[in-house]
């Protein structure tokens, strides 16, 4: 090779290093302006996403403890209703005789518990209260008081306590004889929300209807509008304002400031009386996160570079081993992948397999479960017709023809509901509501009386009964539903066996829902966390399967109720049936 040709070859090299070191120098220069964008698109996405992230779990947070709240008002405002109708505090009214009543409260303020209770005369002296050291006070100057003198309806009142905060109640005159005797105040404890909002938010608070904070986390904020509240803490000086701005850059605009520092606003109206409930959430987790992520997009892209610098000044080096180990790879990987194509028909088989096996197992559940359902449900059809083809025997012989007919008739319409039941029983799997009509709740639970009355006067069991006058319409299953209250009867029945006074107890009261407690004089429930499980039961082999609660619970579910059981304080078990009245179903509808 000429001198020439050597210096020509020199040249080209140089040229190639120069391009070459240019390219890498607008390689790093891309890398580097590539990664302000994604760090600066990042931060504004992920500000964005993280807000309302916080946002959205702030507002689930409040609906949390709006309902918590209303649940809780709800609660209350049903207690002095039926305060007002119980026999014992209106006589204790009409007779003046407060001897025990105190007491009386004090039991149905640990049962039912409310912050206190206190009934009041007509002139608004205090006969009686769960809190002893309030007897002899006056309230004739309360709201509470007054407004609840002058009508028949439930008042709700908040005052300013003079220890500070806000007190609650609901009040309600307790008539007797068309005439009001007395007010009964029922006073609800919502500070225990404060506490409770305190340990999960920055600041709670809760206005009425006139913008006034009656519950707060700060207790400084109560009794002010929200405005005049926020303004009570110190306004932070510009100096700490720019510092704060520069700290929060990662976030959005604030909704307001909170003690010198940004925080987010969300907002709540409480359905009752115009309520509405705000909370303030900081944006430290958005700060953390979007930091977190910024950092490591930074430590990533400088690892990056200098990633590229390193790989660049060993590539003519390295090329080989890299194609070696890259070859190296491919053959271990496919080789991975052989072995887990093998694997994967093995597991398709098994799994294919063990789908047969769980599909059989699956019918011969159902199967059983069915068999035992339909004996349990026919039981009691089928010993009333025995009852009354015997009663039907004894009027043929005595020639009372008339008499035997109406038997047989009664036998024509138990064979009319045990075909309902199979039909019901086949439809179990899945959901009700094509057989849903007005129903009277009071006429479902005579007709299941009369269901059981063979049952019952074999026993001489005693049925106590207390339902209102007036009808208890609900929308449901007519025969579901008396399905139901056989079951619930026919395990009182049961429970009160070895009782020398069997004695059940039928109660119908009516509010928001309306309600049937069953309740009996027996031993009670030993395990009452697997009451309603299928299968599950206390009695002998052959006198029950453990299905009769288990598809009640079911059945109540379909028909939008609830169903549950407790043991009574003296003994016995009560089940507490809960339906919704046919007002509020339609309600819940639209």
């Amino acid at each position: 090779m000429t001198g020439a040709e050597l210096d020509d070859t020199d040249d080209h090299a140089a040229r190639d290093g120069k391009r070459r070191t240019l390219i890498l120098r607008c390689l790093a220069l891309g890398v580097v302006a590539l990664a302000i964008a994604v760090v600066w698109f990042t931060h504004q996405f992920l500000t964005d996403r993280y807000s309302q992230t916080t946002r959205s779990r702030s507002e689930l947070r409040l609906a949390l403890y709006t309902g918590n709240l209303m649940s809780e008002l709800q609660r209350s405002s049903v207690v002095p209703i039926l305060l007002s109708r119980d026999p014992a505090l209106t006589g204790a009214l009409d007779k003046a005789d407060y001897s025990v009543t105190s007491q009386r409260l004090i039991d149905l303020q640990s049962e039912l518990g409310t912050a206190a209770l206190m009934l009041l005369d007509e002139e608004g002296r205090v006969v009686a209260s769960s809190d002893r050291k309030r007897l002899g006070t006056t309230h004739s100057e309360k709201p509470y008081f007054q407004e609840a003198a002058a009508g028949r309806e439930t008042i709700f009142t908040s005052w300013p306590r003079d220890e500070g905060g806000y007190g609650f109640s609901f009040s309600r005159s307790a008539f007797s004889e068309g005439f009001s005797r007395g007010v009964i105040v029922v006073e609800v404890d919502l500070a225990k929300y404060e506490r409770a909002w305190s340990g999960w938010a920055d600041a709670v608070a809760v206005m009425d209807s006139d913008g006034t904070v009656v519950l707060a986390t700060e207790p400084r904020w109560r009794g002010l509008a929200l405005p005049e509240a926020l303004r009570v803490r110190d306004a932070p000086t510009a100096l700490q304002r720019a510092f704060q701005m520069t700290a929060d850059w990662t976030q959005n605009p604030a909704d307001v400031w909170l003690s010198g520092e940004a925080v987010m606003q969300v907002e709540a109206r409480v359905p009752f009386r115009g309520w509405q409930m705000v909370m303030f959430s900081r944006y430290d987790t958005v700060r953390e996160k979007v930091n977190t992520f910024l950092a490591l997009e930074i430590m990533g892209f400088a690892l990056l570079l200098a990633g590229g610098f390193y790989w660049l000044s060993r590539q003519a080096r390295s090329q080989s081993r890299v194609f070696q180990r890259e070859s190296e790879e491919l053959r271990r990987l496919a080789a991975r992948l052989r072995r887990e194509i093998a694997e994967r028909e093995r597991m398709q088989q098994n799994l294919a397999v063990a789908e047969q096996t769980l599909a059989q197992s699956s019918k011969l559940a159902v199967l059983g479960e069915m068999s035992a359902a339909v004996s349990h449900e026919l039981n009691q059809p089928l010993a009333a017709m025995k009852t009354y083809l015997a009663g039907a025997r004894l009027l043929l012989q005595r020639r009372k023809g008339d008499e035997a007919l109406a038997s047989f008739q009664r036998i024509d319409d138990l064979i009319d509901r045990m075909g309902a039941i199979t039909r019901q029983l086949k439809s179990y799997a899945r959901k009700g509501g094509e057989a849903f009509a007005p129903v009277d709740f009071k006429a479902c639970i005579s007709e299941a009386l009369a269901m059981m009355e063979p049952q019952l006067k074999t026993k001489r069991v005693r049925i106590n009964r207390q339902v209102p006058k007036e009808p208890v319409m609900i929308m449901a299953d007519r025969i579901r539903l008396e399905q139901v209250i056989i079951n619930l009867l026919r395990n009182a029945l049961d429970a009160t066996r070895d009782v020398a006074l069997p004695q059940i107890d039928l109660i119908v009261t009516t509010g928001d829902t309306a309600r049937l407690v069953v309740s009996d004089n027996g031993p009670g429930i030993s395990d009452l966390d697997n009451l309603f499980e299928p299968f599950w039961t206390t009695k002998k082999p052959g006198e029950g399967v453990g299905l009769g609660l288990a598809i009640s619970s079911g059945i109540v579910a379909d028909l939008g109720g609830r169903l549950t059981a407790r043991n009574g304080e003296q003994g016995g078990a009560i089940f507490d049936l809960q339906l919704p009245l046919i007002d509020k179903t339609a309600q819940a509808a639209e």
